[in-house]
């Protein structure tokens, strides 16, 4: 069992779940984002997540970036960009993008 997580949302990552959110359209991949949130604070090691460290992003202090999966096997298939921190016992979101 893994450490339980707050999780806090930049500004960037709130606007984007906000729109996910009114966008009738994507009614699906929103349940996916907040499945796959409900399931960061809880287990970030669970293996739906398929969490991995993203290379080619760093956080605003050289932080690094790591990834989850929202969805697979979908076209422009979900992803959420997260770092540990700013305190112990949390994490921040960065992003909540779909997959190019």
């Amino acid at each position: 069992m893994g450490l339980h997580f707050e999780l806090l949302f930049t500004a960037a990552a709130a606007r984007q779940l906000d729109a996910l959110d009114k966008d009738k359209s994507k009614s699906s991949a929103l349940k996916a984002v907040k499945k796959t949130l409900g399931l960061m604070e809880m287990n970030l090691r669970h293996p739906g997540l398929n969490t991995h460290k993203f290379e080619s992003l760093e956080g605003p202090n050289g932080e690094e970036i790591f990834e989850a999966y929202a969805q697979q096997h979908t076209p422009a298939a979900y992803r959420i960009f997260w770092r540990y921190g700013p305190v112990k016992g949390q994490i921040t979101i960065v992003a909540i993008t779909p997959h190019p």
